[in-house]
């Protein structure tokens, strides 16, 4: 892990790891000189086909910060654009520039994904793939999986002197990867933190911002305000939804205010992990220390009108207990969960798809219910027995969600 500028030199920086086991990614040592112009030295495999790529882009995002004189040493390991833009600027920023230089352009790679509209309040959420903020190379063929979403990660998963650094892959990873088809998602860091992390993220439009250790409305209304704030300076009309991640006690008793609290809130979820810690007790794969704040928080985002979504499943390794936890996810009213490895994605999918035997139920319900209104009746029979309003709604909202997987 490459750190900041060394200790007695602020004119030096460096970013980005280094290693012979790195892999889609590079180390960047930016040193600014009095005079001299600006030197690239490039070591990679692929030099012989890439290394004025990268030399360019290094060139590119120097000359945008301001930075005329410097000494560039490059190692690099199949980084892509996006990531050597990146490192490059993480260490030309970490040595001075943009600070003490006048920043003459805009340093961030040329946009190579179109921005589209938002993505549906409503959209499936049954799986969301967490990948690090600092670790590009898992960013690269994440939508391959086919997760509903991918979390690009600024928090937990990312060392605290390597914020600022992936800060900048995350911004440039939404400029420039396609995720085939999953909604892009940012967790920042918490506030006030995450705040420097929404300037950076915000005018590339994500779909998605989560809020970590959300104790109170006030931290998701101060969220959704500094999100307008920055998409109207940018002349953006791109709607982002957040989604409060509830982490201690305080949080699941004020569940239903956070989930309230903005209308750009479209799901509530749980981080158990911090709220076990919380509590004082350990967290076992069954779930029944979480069992309370979890039927809470479903209540209280089925009250708000949005989506209640699961905490991860920790263990990888056990794709049955990942099965059955889901499974009760599912029975307690959650419509997702989270996933820290591509293998779990598969499992959480069957898990909350309706069996063959609900969706055929669902839509006998459902016919007889589309018949009786055809006929002006008030009353929806199956047989000899009545069929109540409430089971008719679940039978509608069933079919719905098996059409949207492909199911019905």
């Amino acid at each position: 892990m490459a750190g900041k500028a060394k200790q007695g030199s602020k004119s030096r920086g460096e970013a980005g790891p280094l290693g012979d086991d790195v892999r889609s990614d590079l180390h960047v040592a930016v040193e600014i000189v009095d005079s001299g112009g600006t030197h690239v030295e490039i070591r990679s495999k692929v030099g012989a086909m890439y290394g004025d790529s990268i030399r360019e882009s290094a060139e590119a995002v120097l000359k945008a910060l301001g930075v005329r004189d410097a000494r560039v040493q490059i190692d690099d390991q199949g980084g892509l654009p996006f990531t050597v833009a990146a490192r490059v600027e993480a260490a030309a920023r970490r040595a001075g520039a943009g600070t003490h230089t006048h920043v003459k352009g805009d340093p961030r790679p040329e946009r190579a994904v179109e921005r589209e509209g938002p993505t549906a309040r409503d959209r499936l959420r049954r799986s969301r793939l967490y990948l690090p903020g600092n670790q590009p190379k898992l960013m690269v063929n994440a939508g391959l999986h086919h997760p509903d979403g991918v979390i690009l990660d600024l928090e937990d998963s990312v060392h605290p002197d390597e914020k600022d650094a992936a800060r900048l892959v995350v911004r440039n990873a939404i400029r420039c990867l396609d995720f085939m088809g999953a909604e892009r998602m940012v967790r920042i860091n918490q506030l006030p933190l995450g705040f420097e992390d929404l300037k950076a993220v915000v005018p590339e439009g994500p779909d998605l911002i989560l809020i970590p250790k959300v104790e109170d409305a006030q931290q998701v209304t101060d969220v959704d305000e500094r999100i307008r704030g920055i998409r109207a300076n940018e002349g953006d009309g791109h709607v982002i939804w957040l989604m409060p991640i509830l982490e201690s006690a305080l949080g699941i008793e004020n569940a239903f205010e956070v989930a309230s609290a903005a209308e750009t809130v479209v799901a509530l979820t749980v981080g158990l992990e911090d709220y076990t810690a919380d509590l004082g007790v350990v967290k076992t794969q069954t779930g029944a220390e979480s069992l309370y704040a979890r039927t809470r928080l479903v209540n209280a985002a089925r009250a708000a009108g949005v989506q209640a979504i699961d905490s991860v499943y920790g263990d990888v390794g056990n794709v049955e207990g990942l099965r059955e936890w889901a499974l009760r996810s599912r029975a307690l009213g959650f419509e997702g969960m989270g996933c820290i490895h591509p293998r779990q994605i598969e499992p959480i999918h069957e898990a909350f798809a309706p069996t063959a035997e609900e969706i055929d139920k669902a839509l006998t319900i459902v016919a007889a219910f589309d018949d009786a209104q055809a006929k002006g009746l008030g009353v929806v029979r199956l047989g000899t027995k009545m069929v109540d309003p409430p089971v008719v709604l679940r039978a509608q909202r069933l079919v719905e969600n098996a059409r949207r997987m492909g199911l019905a």
